[in-house]
């Protein structure tokens, strides 16, 4: 008897392609440039009318929410450019 292969969805992975609060670019955490991601994550986060959060605090929360939810699964490089991103993003909104 064969087993039955069942594809694993995960709501975090559902979260991030599918937020109801901002309306990310394709693929905006896998990007190579810290300032290119801070950028479209404000861009994002300031254009969005669904948030309910001040724009800083929801492209913030959606920037942790990937790095947390990707855990050890996250390319170590790639982690050091979302947390770069981090700082990109709080020199941006003039948090620094």
């Amino acid at each position: 008897m064969a087993k039955k292969i069942k594809n694993k969805i995960y709501w975090s992975g559902e979260v991030t392609r599918k937020s109801n609060a901002l309306d990310l670019e394709c693929g905006v955490f896998t990007w190579k440039n810290p300032k290119r991601i801070a950028l479209s994550l404000k861009k994002s986060a300031e254009e969005s009318s669904r948030r309910k959060a001040a724009p800083f605090q929801s492209a913030m929360s959606m920037l942790n929410f990937y790095i947390n939810r990707a855990g050890r699964n996250l390319d170590k490089k790639q982690k050091i450019i979302l947390e770069q991103a981090k700082k990109e993003l709080r020199k941006l909104f003039q948090k620094i």
